[in-house]
């Protein structure tokens, strides 16, 4: 299955990088109805046909996931959506 494994650098205080990632989940839940929960600072989440991760460190936000086969010939957008919004939040 396809993986997604991106990290980006941040400047923002640990507490503050979550709230933006709460922010962002909140907004797929309401867009696509994926599920997530809080696992110390990651963030996991779910749906059919994706599974991932987004952990917030204390310089950088860490997203992984694996699209299920329906999902895998939108790997190229979903990565570039993933993109744009993590410049969008922490660029």
């Amino acid at each position: 299955m396809p993986k997604i494994d991106i990290r980006r650098p941040h400047q923002l205080p640990l507490a503050e990088a979550r709230a933006v990632v709460d922010q962002v989940a909140a907004r797929m839940r309401e867009k696509f109805g994926m599920d997530g929960t809080w696992e110390g600072d990651t963030l996991r989440f779910s749906r059919p046909g994706v599974n991932g991760s987004i952990a917030v460190g204390s310089d950088a936000i860490q997203v992984t996931a694996e699209l299920g086969m329906m999902l895998a010939p939108l790997k190229g957008m979903v990565e570039q959506e993933i993109r744009r919004k993590l410049d969008e939040h922490f660029g």
